[in-house]
C-alpha cells in the first residue's frame, strides 16, 4: 500500500465478541429513528436516516444492529410511556404478584428496575411497602415516574453507575428489566453492571423479545434503531456467563409477540439450581438451527413478501375509494410503514392514546398522529392495527367501528382482515 493510499474501511464488529460482522440477517433500508416524531415546525426540515441492516454474528450468533444513531440521541426526548397500554399494566401487576412470592420480597428488600420508564411496574411494589429504585435515561418518563412516587435515577445503566450505587450501599435483592436488554449498545458493560450491583444472593430477571419468535412470526417490524440486539436463549446465556451470572430458569411469555423471561444469579450462588427449562429451550433452539448462523437464512425473502402483500392490499383499497386510518404510533409501526413506503397517499392518519405523540407526525412517512376520537369522527372503512402485539386490546377498544361496517387490518405475521 502506498503512503497516500487509505486503508480499507473496517466493517462492523459484534457488540459481544468483537468478531467481524458480514452475514446479513435482514436489510430494511435506511430510515429515521422510530421514535423521532416530528412536530409541525419540523416538517420543512430534512430528517436524519440511518441504515437498518441487521447481522448475525458467525462466531456467537447474536443478531444485532450496528450502532448508527446514538443511544443518547434516541432516548433524549423519549415519547414511549408504558402506562398507556392496559395489557402491559396487567402484565406488570402479575409479575409483581409472582416475584414477591417467589423471592419472599418485603420491607427489608431492595428492588431496582432498569429502564423503569414512567413507574408502570415499580408502583405496584411500592404499594406493598417494598423499597424500590428506578433507573431510566429519559427525563420525560422519569418525571412521570416521580409523580407516582417512584424514585428514579436519570442515567444510563452500566458498570459506572453500578459502582456508584454500590458505594452508596445499594445492593438489590432483585434487579429487573423489561424490554431493555435489546436497547443497550454495550451489552457486556450493561450485564457486568448488574453483576457488580446485585446482592450476593440476589436475582436478576430480564424480559426481551425472543429472536425465534421474531423469525417464525415474521416480526421484522420489531427491528428499529433503539433495538441493538435480538436474543436467543443461547446468546443471552453466553453473555451473562461471561460476566459471572448464571441463567438458572427461563419462561416463555406472550408479550411483544413472544418473549423470554430469564432468571439469573451469581455463578457462586448455587443454592438456586439450574432448572430443566433452560436445557429444554436450548434443545428446541438447536433443533430449529438458532444456535448457528446458517439457521437464520431466508428471512429477508419472506419479509419482502409481507411488504408486497400489504402494499397491494392498501393500493387496491384506495383505488376502490375506501378510507383507511391507523391505530397506534409504536416504533414497530414506523419500521413497517417506512420499509413498505406507506405514506398519507395510502394511510390518512393514525391515532394514539399517548398525548405526547398526538399532534406530531410519524418519522419518515410523516403521517399525522391524532387522538383516538378521530376514528369515531372520521368513520374509516378500515383500521390498520400497527401495535399488532396488543390486537385484542385494540379491537376491544374500537369495537364501535363495526357500527358502520368498519373492519380491522392486522399486517403481521401475515395480512389478516378482521370483521
Amino acid at each position: 500500500m502506498s503512503e497516500t493510499q487509505a486503508p480499507a474501511a473496517a466493517g462492523p464488529l459484534c457488540r459481544h465478541c468483537q468478531a467481524p460482522l458480514s452475514r446479513v440477517f435482514c436489510d430494511l433500508r435506511a430510515t429515521p429513528p422510530s421514535n423521532s416524531f416530528l412536530r409541525p415546525e419540523d416538517l420543512s426540515k430534512a430528517e436524519a436516516s440511518f441504515p437498518l441492516t441487521t447481522y448475525v454474528c458467525d462466531s456467537c450468533t447474536l443478531v444485532q444492529l450496528p450502532e448508527h444513531a446514538s443511544a443518547e440521541a434516541i432516548f433524549d426526548d423519549y415519547v414511549y410511556f408504558s402506562s398507556f397500554s392496559e395489557s402491559w399494566l396487567a402484565h406488570a401487576r402479575a409479575y409483581c404478584d409472582m416475584i414477591v412470592g417467589r423471592l419472599g420480597l418485603g420491607p427489608e428488600s431492595l428492588v431496582v428496575e432498569l429502564a423503569s420508564n414512567d413507574g408502570y411496574l415499580l408502583q405496584y411494589l411500592k404499594a406493598r411497602g417494598i423499597p424500590i429504585l428506578g433507573i431510566d435515561p429519559s427525563h420525560t418518563v422519569a418525571a412521570a415516574a416521580e409523580k407516582k412516587g417512584v424514585p428514579t435515577v436519570v442515567d444510563f445503566f452500566g458498570t459506572r453507575l453500578a459502582a456508584r450505587l454500590k458505594q452508596e450501599g445499594k445492593r438489590p435483592d432483585l434487579i429487573l428489566g423489561n424490554n431493555v436488554l435489546a436497547h443497550v449498545p454495550d451489552v457486556n458493560d450493561f450485564v457486568a453492571g448488574m453483576a457488580l450491583l446485585l446482592a450476593p444472593g440476589g436475582v436478576v430477571t430480564m424480559e426481551f423479545p425472543h429472536v425465534v419468535r421474531l423469525v417464525e412470526g415474521m416480526q421484522f417490524d420489531t427491528i428499529y434503531h433503539e433495538h441493538f440486539s435480538y436474543f436467543s436463549l443461547h446468546t443471552a446465556e453466553r453473555i451473562f456467563a461471561a460476566q459471572g451470572l448464571t441463567v438458572f430458569d427461563v419462561e416463555e411469555i406472550p408479550t411483544h409477540g413472544g418473549s423470554l423471561r430469564i432468571y439469573a444469579r451469581h455463578a457462586a450462588h448455587t443454592a438456586l439450581p439450574v432448572q430443566g427449562s433452560v436445557a429444554s429451550l436450548k434443545a428446541r433452539e438447536r433443533a430449529g438451527g438458532y444456535d448457528r448462523p446458517e439457521g437464520y437464512a431466508g428471512f429477508e425473502d419472506k419479509v419482502r413478501k409481507v411488504k408486497r402483500d400489504l402494499l397491494r392490499f392498501l393500493i387496491d383499497l384506495r383505488e376502490s375509494g375506501a378510507t383507511i386510518a391507523g391505530y397506534g404510533a409504536p416504533a414497530k409501526g414506523n419500521t413497517l410503514l417506512n420499509y413498505c413506503g406507506v405514506g398519507t397517499d395510502l394511510l390518512d392518519f393514525t391515532v394514539d392514546r399517548n398525548p405526547m405523540k398526538q399532534g406530531r407526525y410519524l418519522p419518515g412517512v410523516r403521517i399525522p398522529v391524532k387522538a383516538p376520537e378521530a376514528i369515531h369522527d372520521s368513520r374509516p372503512d378500515y383500521v390498520l392495527i400497527l401495535p399488532w402485539n396488543i390486537r385484542e386490546e385494540v379491537i376491544g377498544q374500537l369495537a364501535f367501528i363495526r357500527e358502520w361496517g368498519g373492519r380491522f387490518v392486522v399486517p403481521i405475521p401475515r395480512l389478516e382482515i378482521v370483521p
